[in-house]
């Protein structure tokens, strides 16, 4: 069975697991939300040029 510091170290590695986890998550989802932007300004200002 697990003694008590075991348990803690346990404990602080699945801390540290979530949390880079969500920071994973977090950080491609800030990506996806950035290149979807960057492709609409893109595609507005191809459009715009080809109106003139």
């Amino acid at each position: 069975m697990f003694q008590f510091h075991q348990f803690l170290g346990f404990l602080a590695f699945l801390t540290i697991l979530t949390m880079g986890f969500w920071l994973m998550m977090f950080l491609i989802n800030f990506a996806i939300y950035w290149a979807i932007g960057g492709a609409t300004d893109l595609i507005k200002e191809r459009n715009a040029q080809n109106e003139e």
